[in-house]
């Protein structure tokens, strides 16, 4: 694999360590992360006078000459594919999309292709961003496969780097729909006991929690505290639905973003997703509560009804505020629908 060498000369009252040096005098074009950066020293790929530097928390002095050999972002085996994109927003350095339900973002063993990767690969036609080494479209974060909804790609490796700082920082706004069992309320004794869970002003609901792997099932996440990974969701009630209220219309809004954060979360509450296959087990909608027809249609919902609706972040490369809204996919406007008591705007008359 080729390479190139970038020399760095550590400027004046350096940090006390080598990647944090490394991270703040790194000129902002050579877009390299500080996660790229510590793996680069990990891997042996810095050096000082001929010395390979591998301790992330050695010394630097002022004026120190260091190169770092960066291998050319590799070719990847994924094949570009025709598949339609619904792009709502692009530039030169990233675009904005919106994903629907069942199209799975990576290529993986049980689906090598059709994935979002896939059909980037085509729509950009070979100007990818390749930050951590590979040439590939620059996906800085992810929606599951059956949630529909707003992604940033970072088209360039400027704005790789530049977006994948503000998700760490957890400066992205990103605002959820979902409909749900049940309808959470702030002032439920029983909710508000509920560990992790706490009430803010406006009636919004705050859940914070460690999210790890379960312990003996590796596809689902689980809630721990005092371990995992910190989480925090906000949720607040738009519409109820039955008498008494059996499900609901909430919004979500992440602080944080981890694997099936909200899906989790709300079934940690007691108010799983309506169609979750995995965090939503058994349950159904109170049928008697409901309008004729109502509860099969939300038993039957075939995925997870959540939807990422809104995507708020500040351009890498102008510093522009950018901020996208997309409705309620057309699944989750009909069960809204059918939970109100209307017809299904789908259905036909033999």
């Amino acid at each position: 694999m080729s390479e190139r060498v970038l020399r760095v000369v550590i400027g004046a009252a350096p940090p006390g360590r080598l990647d944090k040096a490394l991270a703040r005098d790194v000129p902002e074009e050579a877009a390299l992360s500080r996660t790229r950066l510590a793996r680069l020293i990990s891997d042996g790929a810095v050096t000082r006078d001929g010395l390979v530097l591998t301790d992330a928390k050695g010394p630097v002095a002022e004026g120190d000459t260091l190169e770092i050999r960066v291998p050319e972002a590799a070719e990847v085996e994924t094949r570009p594919e025709a598949i339609a994109l619904d792009i709502r927003y692009e530039d030169d350095d990233l675009c904005v999309l919106m994903k629907p339900a069942g199209l799975v973002v990576h290529p993986a063993p049980g689906s090598p292709s059709g994935t979002l990767v896939n059909a980037l690969l085509h729509h950009f036609g070979g100007r990818l961003s390749g930050v951590g080494g590979e040439k590939r479209p620059g996906i800085v974060h992810r929606i599951d496969k059956d949630t529909s909804g707003l992604l940033v790609v970072a088209k360039s490796d400027r704005a790789h780097h530049g977006l994948a700082e503000q998700f760490a920082a957890h400066t992205v706004e990103r605002r959820y729909l979902a409909l749900c069992h049940g309808a959470p309320d702030a002032g439920d004794p029983r909710l508000l006991g509920t560990r992790g869970v706490a009430k803010e002003p406006g009636a919004t609901i705050r859940i914070e929690t460690g999210l790890a792997r379960h312990k003996t099932d590796r596809q689902r996440q689980a809630v721990y505290f005092g371990s995992g990974r910190h989480a925090i969701t906000r949720l607040g009630v738009i519409e109820r639905f039955g008498a008494p209220p059996t499900a609901a219309l909430v919004w979500c809004r992440l602080e944080t973003g981890r694997t099936h954060q909200i899906r989790v979360h709300m079934a940690h509450v007691g108010h799983a997703l309506i169609g979750d296959p995995v965090y939503g087990g058994r349950r159904r909608v109170a049928a008697k509560a409901l309008p004729a027809g109502a509860a099969e249609a939300a038993d039957t919902f075939p995925r997870q009804a959540l939807h990422a609706a809104t995507l708020g972040f500040e351009h890498p490369g102008t510093g522009e505020t950018l901020r996208f809204e997309a409705d309620l996919p057309q699944d989750m406007a009909d069960l809204a629908v059918r939970l109100r008591g209307g017809a299904d705007i789908h259905s036909t008359s033999a």
